[in-house]
């Protein structure tokens, strides 16, 4: 590897590493503590918030309108000026040359138009925060706290699935049926380090580190992923709309029924149909008429995979059926061809899709977003929940270890480090200060990878940084060692160093490699704090090696070969 490209790649790697902690430096630097909070809210506060400010800045500039006020736009609704300033070009208008709040308003055609402005607004804003938390580095549950959520499993619905009253080792079997559903959903969830556990019989208590979505936790906990698919009615359908039309407010029942019983054919049922609005809250959008009987149950999905539609690029769910499966749904098809296919996920229609050939074994499905579409398909990979479970308790709990321990934590990274330091500077002399700058961009280049990666920092994981940063001179050491013994023997710094390097490489290699191995297999088989550990120490071998095989070595190749430096201040014993 030539000098110039070792200097692209390092120099690249320290780009791409700032870029990815950028984000956590923002996160915890610059946002402020009211902003954070807002982006740990759940989509309904985000509403609530976007509304309230919109009705309070749409008020404020209404009353500076009405008092004929030349008073410049408060700096906070400046953003108003350039959508009133679009507003005025499409309808070719002058733009004024002044900006009042008479001139933002009168840009918009109605009230509920500037109304609508600011809620864009508002409502980008706070999403944007919410999703950039997705590129930062998380403070564990023992260090931010997080949610603690208590779960009771109704064994009613076990004695009905099963049929009998179920006895204590079914019991018992169902409870670690569901431990173990529940792990695989939470890991899949993205959350790192979850502590689950059972109390009781029938109790499960759930630790999940930072501040998560709690809707989108309980999906995770309690859905079951009941997924059926049914043939719309079209023709009831139209009638129902009909019936709405002309009885509004009183068309359906509590149960969400017809008032007219003879309104429907035997056989059908009303349900609704659901959207999610902007806020990714879902929304009744209308009703639709579907047959009660299932077409085919979401039982019988082996496998369900997130794709994108080559056409359309909106994701879809592509599911792989079991062989009894593929034939239901090859007779439903083939005997509904021109009808409606309505997707229902767990009593709601969700999409609907027109059949125009019969189909087997592979089945798409499309009308979620993205993120939809991911937690649909870890639901069902997972499988149904044995025992349907119900949310006793859900609560923010605050940092078990408390300030305190994260500043002890904090001290012994600091102290560990400098120590290091010291020795390496004290210890190698001149040749120090490059193991030093080593180490920095070492620890710089870690950060930048658990971050990008989201993963949660524990005291473990604080464990694993103290534990790689004594581990990170290692290598300087033995590479080090090498130089000192060439340099020994009397040949030029140049000779010493390319020597040093070339015998140090593989003793180096073989140390860190069986450590890589050992973290490989923690991370696999370990769990919760262990599997944070290993990841800690895995990231941070792989930084130490670069930083010690290629950042050291470019360095002293440019101090002996461009710098032509005679004499390396690496030991004592030569001056």
């Amino acid at each position: 590897m030539s000098k110039r490209f070792r200097l692209f790649v390092v120099l690249l790697v320290l780009v791409i590493a700032g870029v990815f902690l950028y984000p956590t430096i923002r996160w915890y630097f610059i946002i402020p503590p009211a902003s954070r909070q807002l982006a740990l809210s759940s989509n309904e506060q985000v509403r609530n918030f976007a509304r309230d400010k919109s009705n309070t800045g749409l008020n404020t500039l209404e009353q500076m309108a009405q008092s004929n006020s030349d008073q410049p736009i408060p700096s906070e609704y400046s953003f108003m000026i350039d959508t009133a300033r679009q507003n005025y070009r499409l309808e070719g208008k002058p733009v004024p040359s002044k900006w009042n709040a008479a001139a933002v308003l009168g840009s918009f055609a109605t009230k509920q138009d500037a109304y609508n402005a600011f809620e864009d607004h508002y409502r980008k804003y706070a999403i944007d925060l919410k999703n950039s938390r997705g590129d930062i580095l998380e403070l564990g549950l023992d260090l931010s706290g997080g949610m603690s959520v208590l779960l009771r499993a109704d064994m009613a619905s076990l004695a009905k699935r099963l049929g009998h009253q179920p006895n204590q080792q079914e019991q018992q079997q169902a409870m670690q049926q569901v431990l173990e559903i529940l792990t695989s959903r939470i890991d899949k969830f993205g959350v790192t380090e979850p502590v689950i556990r059972q109390q009781g019989n029938d109790e499960i208590a759930i630790e999940i580190p930072g501040p998560a979505d709690p809707a989108r936790v309980q999906s995770f906990l309690t859905g079951k992923g009941s997924l059926t698919f049914h043939i719309e009615d079209d023709q009831a359908t139209q009638t129902l709309d009909q019936y709405i039309a002309q009885h509004p407010g009183d068309a359906l029942n509590k149960n969400g029924q017809p008032n007219d019983p003879n309104l429907l054919p035997a056989g059908d049922i009303v349900s609704g149909f659901y959207k999610k609005d902007a806020y990714g809250l879902l929304k009744l959008v209308n009703y639709v008429v579907l047959n009660a009987q299932v077409g085919l149950d979401g039982n019988h999905i082996t496998n369900a995979q997130v794709g994108t539609d080559p056409v359309t690029n909106r994701p879809v769910i592509n599911f792989t059926l079991d062989k009894e499966g593929a034939d239901i749904f090859y007779k439903l098809t083939s005997a509904n061809v021109g009808k409606t296919l309505a997707i229902v996920l767990d009593g709601m229609v969700r999409a609907g899709a027109r059949i125009s050939e019969a189909i087997r074994g592979n089945v798409q499905v499309s009308g979620f977003d993205r993120k939809d579409a991911q937690d649909l398909a870890i639901v069902l990979r997972t499988g149904a929940l044995p025992v349907n479970l119900i949310v006793e308790s859900e609560q923010a709990v605050g940092a078990s270890l408390g300030q305190d321990a994260i500043r002890q934590g904090l001290q012994a990274i600091t102290v560990g480090f400098a120590l290091v330091v010291l020795f390496m500077l004290f210890y190698y002399k001149g040749a120090g200060v490059i193991a030093d700058l080593a180490l920095i961009l070492n620890l710089f280049i870690m950060v930048a990878i658990l971050s990008v990666f989201n993963l949660t920092l524990t005291l473990t994981s604080i464990a694993g940084l103290i534990l790689t940063v004594g581990m990170a001179v290692d290598a300087n050491v033995i590479i080090y060692e090498r130089i000192k013994e060439e340099y020994r023997l009397g040949k030029s710094a140049e000779s010493s160093v390319k020597a040093g390097f070339r015998k140090a490489f593989w003793t180096i290699m073989d140390s860190n490699i069986t450590t890589i191995i050992a973290a490989i297999f923690l991370s696999q088989l370990g769990s919760g704090p262990v599997q944070g550990f290993a990841y800690t120490l895995a990231v941070g071998i792989v930084s130490s090696l670069f930083t010690a095989l290629i950042l050291s070595r470019l360095i002293f190749d440019f101090m002996v070969e461009q710098l032509h430096v005679r004499k390396i201040s690496i030991d004592w014993r030569r001056r």
